[in-house]
């Protein structure tokens, strides 16, 4: 390709996208008063300048994001994933590392600073979304909606509120929390259920928008559903909703913790949503549309037995591995109850045939969409860190007969349980991957095969699913340090209110990386970092 047009096909459409994120972003800034932080980059102090550098700014980094993804599919929904992933990654080189060295300091990486930085990160995620969209539109206007019908519309708003039907029942589980935090009104049962229905519609029909025809199989959307979850969370919880309300954007460390709940909620009902709209596409094309496949393939029972058993076994080869963590914490006693033991035999038993189950149906739902090692370490560990909210956090206290608590210090307390998720699920993927790379039908050859897996490789690779990996690791391992206060005098290692093993969820978290002392003291009484953030 030219370079002329490389730059009419990435970097000015990029450009172009980017102004519209910094609009977003701009605004944002306005309003928290930041325009002045931006403007003492080029030794000025007023807000119109720091508007405008802003908006350079703004621009040169969508050109940036243009030449990225300008190979990608232009689809709504893999631009936003792209997205919000290129913002994560400029909320790291910006306000963290590259402004504090031009305004004469040092990097600033520590936990201190991330809680100061946080508002940025809300606004780099906003920018990044609104680029990626912007950018969606520019570059395939006519691809957007050329598939988008009524039908569509309507089958994303039944799936929202199946959703939110999901959301308003884990919400009114944490109604004693959302109370105390002040989200929630003392004598009301959860959030209202005519906002939450309202909410689920639109963002079910907003998935339809983002994907008017399902490409991916159940693993992949589940995936997907759930980093969408993540995207209500930031457009809903955090700046619309108390916009609405007249209480201004609760971009701040204390309003997200406050609202940390409702992330875990929005996670489930997001893999929810995008469940139900990827199943009944599914059946609506299976008995309205001919399949053409190729007849020299397995039938589905054969393929679904097949996929059983590899899962199966790469779940216990993780279930293994992830042993080693749960004897580190002592978390095998506390599994060992849910069928009225305790001990660390019984606890390995139990945790083993989980660690089976699950697998099994890693290996159904991600049939064929392991492609390569970096494949099958990102969905393994993105369907890891799917399972620890919907495992430890969810699950495991209901069957304790105990409500799941879902507050930061619970999930701080939590963290070697995230690790051992993660690397439980990558090294399910890497498992299945393996034994699913090993074997074709003698009826296809060796070749054959190859060039399909090559083929559905590089077609893997143009979607969203690398910055799918990448958003997944970066709000796993962000989002419970930044938000959660640790190194409490309540003793080394500990989360203030965080639980003990006794409580059914065990494990000590680990000391926040870069924090001291003071500024854990600091953050407990609720006082702000003196770090500026852009």
């Amino acid at each position: 390709m030219m370079r002329s047009q490389v730059v009419w096909r990435g970097a000015l459409p990029g450009a172009a996208a980017g102004l519209f994120g910094g609009l977003a972003f701009g605004a944002a800034k306005a309003w928290l008063g930041d325009l002045p932080t931006v403007a003492s980059i080029v030794r000025a102090s007023s807000a119109e300048v720091g508007f405008l550098v802003h908006m350079v700014i703004a621009a040169i980094v969508g050109a940036g994001f243009g030449l990225l993804v300008r190979n990608q599919r232009g689809g709504g929904g893999e631009m936003l994933f792209w997205g919000m992933t290129y913002g994560t990654l400029w909320w790291f080189l910006g306000p963290l590392s590259l402004l504090p060295l031009i305004l004469g300091g040092a990097v600033a990486w520590n936990v201190a600073s991330a809680q100061a930085a946080f508002p940025s990160l809300v606004g780099h995620l906003w920018y990044g979304a609104v680029t990626g969209l912007a950018y969606a539109v520019l570059r395939r206007r006519e691809n957007a909606v050329a598939r988008l019908t009524g039908a569509r519309i309507a089958l994303g708003g039944i799936a929202g509120l199946g959703g939110a039907w999901l959301f308003q029942r884990l919400v009114d589980a944490q109604a004693p929390w959302l109370i105390a935090s002040g989200i929630v009104t003392r004598g009301t049962n959860g959030l209202s259920g005519t906002v939450t229905a309202l909410a689920g519609l639109l963002a079910g029909a907003g998935f339809a928008v983002l994907y008017p025809r399902m490409r991916e199989s159940s693993g992949p959307v589940l995936i997907q559903g759930t980093m969408y979850g993540f995207a209500c969370w930031v457009a809903g919880a955090l700046t619309l909703a108390p916009l609405v309300a007249g209480t201004g954007l609760a971009w701040s460390v204390d309003a997200a913790r406050a609202r940390f709940p409702l992330l875990l909620g929005c996670l489930l009902a997001g893999a929810f949503l995008a469940l139900v709209y990827r199943w009944v596409d599914g059946l609506a094309r299976f008995l309205f549309e001919d399949d053409i496949g190729a007849s020299d393939e397995e039938g589905i029972g054969t393929r679904g037995l097949r996929a059983l058993g590899r899962g199966a076994f790469a779940g216990l080869i993780g279930g293994l591995i992830f042993t080693v963590i749960m004897l580190r914490i002592g978390f095998l006693p506390t599994v060992a109850r849910l069928v009225g033991a305790s001990s660390l035999r019984s606890g390995l038993i139990v945790h083993l045939i989980i660690a089976n189950l699950i697998g099994a149906s890693f290996g159904v739902l991600f049939l064929r969409r392991t492609f390569d090692l970096g494949s099958a370490l990102g969905w393994g560990i993105s369907y890891g860190f799917f399972w620890w909210v919907l495992g430890p956090l969810t699950l495991l206290p209901v069957l304790l007969g105990a409500a799941p608590r879902w507050t930061p210090e619970i999930a701080a307390a939590l963290m070697p349980s995230l690790i051992g998720h993660l690397a439980y699920g990558a090294a399910v993927g890497v498992t299945f991957y393996l034994l699913e790379a090993r074997y074709n039908p003698w009826w296809i050859s060796h070749t054959a095969a190859e060039a399909s897996r090559t083929a559905n490789r590089k077609e893997q690779v143009m979607t969203s699913a690398p910055a799918l990996w990448a958003l997944v690791v970066v709000v796993a391992l962000t989002l419970p340090v930044v938000l959660t206060c640790v190194m409490s005098p309540a003793g080394p290692g500990r989360t203030r209110g965080a639980p003990t093993p006794s409580d059914g969820y065990g494990g000590a978290s680990a000391p926040a990386y870069g924090q001291t002392q003071a500024q854990a003291d600091a953050c407990d009484q609720g006082e702000p970092s003196p770090r500026p953030s852009y």
